[in-house]
């Protein structure tokens, strides 16, 4: 059978993500209607949706169902999607525009804001827990502590909390790594083993696949560091420039532009390498990887 290109595949994907993520999500006329209006205002027709296809390409690697990776990956994207609303608010990165629109707090307001986090959290894992059938009991019960993991004090909460902490402070470049690991890293290895875990995974093969993810993580946060420093926020859909006005540090403050390019080429080769066991039935998470790399926005 042909293969579809990576871009067909892509937009095939993201449109399922939106529909599973439309059928997840409380209809605007449920009461109470302002909260369920913030919460599909902020999931709905906008992000690039990376989570979701890493989701899906690490389940296509083992065959995994289409409709299973379309619930774990709208449970990882519900979660993301929560994070970025609280990050925006004033006490965090107040940020004003996301993917290319006003935050939340600025369309509705901050206790909104705050609710809809809070309320989108805990739908991630009502989706997550809704049974599936192609997964053993006891395997979704550990997919489920994966996500909850990712998410909380020891990954993206935790990362987030030192992210705060290190604002005007010099940081060395493993204190930086350590950060961007828990708070970037943790949420798309999830993604990616919690494709795997659909498909029936073995021990060995998740092993390469957090060696991966733990790449992919990195290479997605430098590259993010680059972008905020070089591109526009019309491009960006959110404003640029706001890491160095913050002085936060970042890779591009530790390493400079020429290395900061370099180490996102290192890292790109890295997750490449470590998909090799897997032959050509990765080819989508190669072609994800080079995909993030040369990301615009």
């Amino acid at each position: 059978m042909t293969q579809v290109d990576f871009l067909t595949w892509q937009i095939s994907i993201q449109q399922r993500i939106e529909s599973a993520l439309d059928a997840c999500l409380p209809p605007t006329t449920c009461h109470p209607t302002r909260l369920h209006q913030a919460m599909r205002y902020v999931t709905l027709e906008g992000g690039k949706r990376v989570r979701p296809l890493l989701c899906h390409a690490a389940g296509e690697i083992f065959s995994a169902p289409l409709v299973a990776l379309d619930q774990m990956s709208c449970a990882v994207e519900i979660i993301h999607v929560y994070s970025l609303v609280h990050d925006d608010l004033p006490a965090m990165d107040n940020d004003v525009l996301r993917r290319g629109k006003p935050t939340c707090h600025v369309k509705y307001d901050e206790a909104t804001a705050l609710l809809v986090g809070d309320a989108l959290q805990s739908l991630a894992f009502h989706v997550a827990a809704q049974p599936l059938a192609s997964v053993p009991a006891e395997t979704q019960v550990a997919m489920l502590g994966l996500l909850a993991n990712a998410a909380g004090s020891r990954g993206m909460a935790g990362g987030q909390a030192i992210d705060l902490e290190s604002t005007g402070k010099s940081l060395e470049i493993v204190e930086l790594e350590f950060m961007h690991l828990q708070k970037t890293g943790q949420l798309i290895q999830a993604a990616t083993l919690l494709g795997a875990h659909v498909g029936g995974a073995n021990a060995q093969q998740v092993q390469n696949l957090v060696r991966f993810a733990n790449r992919i993580g990195l290479l997605f946060q430098v590259v993010d560091d680059i972008l905020d420093a070089e591109a526009s926020t019309e491009v960006l859909g959110k404003t640029a420039g706001k890491d160095a006005a913050s002085n936060k540090p970042t890779y591009l403050t530790l390493l400079g532009a020429k290395q900061a390019h370099a180490l996102a080429a290192q890292l790109c080769e890295e997750a490449h390498n470590a998909l090799l066991p897997f032959g050509d039935a990765a080819v989508r998470l190669h072609q994800l990887t080079d995909y993030i790399v040369a990301r615009k926005s």
